[in-house]
């Protein structure tokens, strides 16, 4: 019985120890930290990754296999944690949404692609989103995005040359750089980007050039800037239209009619044409060699495939430059469109884009211009 009071007494003693500890200068120092992070995390941008596969979630059997691998083995929470130091730049989340190749992306995953980025930039606690993609496609995912998801918030499309296993990966320094991007006050209004190589390119212009090195992407008209240990440095802007400038709308948009391409060379013959014109094409772009030519033995096919009813866009296999209206071919005469700066397999996204809206040449040709 006497044993009772003594326990009380202990309890209560060290009750009010406990109490006064409260207000101990370490216990203060916990509670600063502690408001210390949460407003580290606060003032920092939200970034959501999302993960489609490609070479920078690519394996290889040895680190000397730098051309030789597998694709898209890696998933996003692994690319995640392989690249801590992105949490020093930005409060980042990832979600798997493919896990291809990109050489695999067909139109349908385009869209549900553009789809998810539309809901994720809708977001309040989202301020960049960043898409881990295969580099043989990226051109094409770039301009798509860049066209259809009605925006100013930073999207950036980020990709490797080579698997993380290799020496030299340069996957973990392109996905630092995207996020840096996507999370940058700097980069909003300037479309869809695409980080790689220290470099920030325009999705609309930039192409992949070489298919072995880390400086794979190019673009004709520059770089729009560059990422040097994580800090952005911008120089140009797009002038074309884009993002919340677009008249073209993802929300609206379910699925693309198909356009098709037929390269240019010497010998060509009319049955390239006439199997995609059997195929369902709504549009045909003609890749043709310099200023977008036809040759004289494929004139009238093309006029009679125009005739009824599948569109004719002339562009060129030439890298760089610019296809000229009616230079080569009579364009008004033959009621045919060309497409501008826009590389072949760039042209065809933007064709399927634009009929999704109208089939009028004269249209057509204002958007070929404008975007």
């Amino acid at each position: 019985m006497s044993m009772l009071p003594v326990r009380s007494s202990r309890c209560a003693a060290l009750a009010a120890l406990l109490l006064a500890s409260l207000s101990l200068p370490g216990a203060a120092i916990g509670r600063e930290m502690s408001d210390a992070a949460v407003e580290a995390k606060v003032g920092k941008p939200n970034v959501v990754i999302l993960a489609t596969g490609g070479t920078i979630a690519g394996a290889g059997a040895d680190a000397a296999n730098s051309a030789t691998y597998q694709a898209a083995k890696v998933g996003v929470d692994k690319l995640i944690a392989a690249v801590p130091q992105m949490s020093a730049i930005a409060n980042v989340r990832g979600e798997q949404v493919f896990q291809i190749a990109s050489e695999s992306f067909t139109d349908a995953q385009l869209v549900q692609l553009a789809k998810r980025v539309s809901q994720l930039v809708k977001q309040s606690d989202v301020d960049g989103v960043v898409i881990t993609h295969g580099t043989d496609t990226l051109e094409e995912t770039s301009l798509f995005l860049n066209l259809v998801v009605k925006t100013d918030k930073p999207i950036v499309v980020v990709g490797s040359m080579r698997p993380s296993t290799a020496i030299s990966a340069d996957g973990a320094l392109n996905l630092l750089d995207a996020v840096a991007v996507a999370g940058s006050k700097e980069a909003v209004g300037k479309g869809v980007m695409v980080t790689m190589n220290d470099q920030i390119q325009s999705g609309r212009d930039a192409t992949k050039r070489t298919n072995i090195v880390p400086s794979a992407f190019f673009s004709q008209w520059g770089s729009l800037g560059m990422v040097v240990e994580g800090k952005t440095y911008f120089f140009r802007s797009l002038d074309k239209r884009h993002g919340t400038s677009s008249e073209f709308d993802i929300d609206t948009i379910d699925a693309l009619p198909l356009v098709a391409i037929v390269y240019g060379s010497g010998s060509m013959f009319p049955g390239a044409y006439k199997a995609a014109v059997d195929a369902g094409a709504k549009a045909i772009v003609n890749a043709g060699t310099g200023n977008g030519s036809v040759p004289g033995y494929l004139v009238d096919t093309l006029k009679d495939i125009r005739a009824k009813g599948t569109l004719i866009i002339r562009s060129s296999r030439v890298p760089d430059g610019f296809v000229l209206r009616n230079a080569e071919q009579p364009d008004d005469t033959y009621d045919w469109v060309v497409a501008h700066d826009l590389n072949p397999q760039k042209a065809k996204i933007l064709a399927a884009v634009a009929l999704t809206k109208t089939s009028d040449t004269k249209e057509l040709q204002r958007i070929f211009w404008q975007y």
